[in-house]
């Protein structure tokens, strides 16, 4: 009888469930998305912050933003996966003392060439003077850093005050487009840049030419508010599409959509966010922010963002599938 009993409860509560799922708009069975990943390394604090996917040696590796403890310091988690979903820590990047890197590097970008990883990341906790720094690697883990970093910040001019964070760098029209967000002169607006390099470049400071009558893209619309940031570039056809963050972290930042014929002169496509933060009582009620824009082995089209839904305490990493057509990106249901 009583085995009974605990099948009539547990028949009653899987309904229920069911149920309230059906009932409410964002259903329960939907607030935690398929890829949901959030670095460990501070104990019962899942956090990881700006994501870059690649795919590298057989497998795919993401790269992303974390912190210690007491957010005195931020360095590069690196995770592994075969299917885009389930992620494994492999380790860390952290800043080399006595150096630029010293108080802590974030904020990843990548490309593979000629067999070797190169990896873009931006100093931390330095102000006006963060830049862009490189390193390189044969196994994915082990990186050799560039001699001569940082390898790129903008000049100190009317429209930058000379810091350069989120670096993306990527092939397009037979060169090398290093996209950057910078503040202006006032420390309050941070916008868009961008430099060149030749295609034979090796990505040292004497690589890269700062591309005059700046900013590229500024915030304009309302829900950008101060900031546009995070640029992540893709090529379809003869465009190349950038997403982009637009706010600062929580505001809500949100993910809005752009593209170009030369790399420099950007159009937006929509006035409203290409992709909005979740509802209330969701996993990115807070934000969906820092896209990565990324295209699987598959021939899949991914875009990879962070979240969280309590103003930033804890973030994961999620993503979504999106498709193409005569217009430009959309997202895939």
């Amino acid at each position: 009888m009583r085995n009974h009993i605990r099948v009539y409860k547990a028949a009653l509560l899987y309904f229920l469930i069911f149920f309230l799922s059906l009932m409410m708009g964002d259903s329960l069975l939907a607030q935690k998305p398929t890829m949901y990943y959030g670095d460990l390394d501070i104990p019962n604090r899942p956090y990881a912050k700006d994501p870059y996917v690649i795919f590298f040696q057989g497998k795919y590796w993401m790269y992303y933003s974390v912190p210690s403890e007491q957010n005195k310091e931020w360095y590069i988690g690196i995770a592994t996966s075969q299917d885009l979903i389930n992620w494994e820590k492999k380790g860390n990047i952290k800043g080399q003392k006595g150096t630029v890197e010293e108080k802590g590097i974030c904020a990843p970008g990548a490309l593979v060439k000629e067999g070797v990883l190169h990896l873009f990341y931006q100093t931390y906790g330095n102000g006006k003077l963060d830049a862009i720094c490189h390193a390189f690697s044969t196994n994915g883990i082990d990186f050799e850093r560039d001699a001569t970093n940082p390898i790129f910040r903008p000049q100190i001019s009317d429209w930058s005050c000379g810091r350069a964070i989120d670096a993306e760098v990527v092939v397009y029209k037979n060169q090398y487009f290093l996209y950057y967000a910078t503040r202006d002169p006032d420390y309050k607006i941070q916008q868009q840049g961008v430099a060149t390099a030749p295609i034979s470049a090796n990505f040292d400071r004497n690589s890269w030419t700062e591309v005059p009558n700046m900013p590229m893209l500024k915030p304009e619309l309302d829900w950008e508010k101060k900031c546009i940031e995070a640029a992540s570039c893709i090529q379809k056809g003869k465009y190349l599409y950038m997403f982009y963050a637009g706010a600062y972290n929580n505001e809500p930042q949100q993910i809005g959509i752009a593209r170009s014929e030369d790399g420099i002169h950007w159009q937006r496509l929509s006035e409203e966010p290409f992709l909005k933060n979740g509802g209330p009582g969701s996993w990115n009620e807070s934000e969906s922010g820092h896209p990565n824009v990324f295209k699987a082995q598959d021939g899949r089209y991914y875009l990879f963002f962070q979240g969280n839904n309590d103003k930033g305490k804890t973030w994961y990493l999620s993503k979504v599938e999106i498709g193409w057509n005569r217009k430009g990106p959309y997202l895939k249901k």
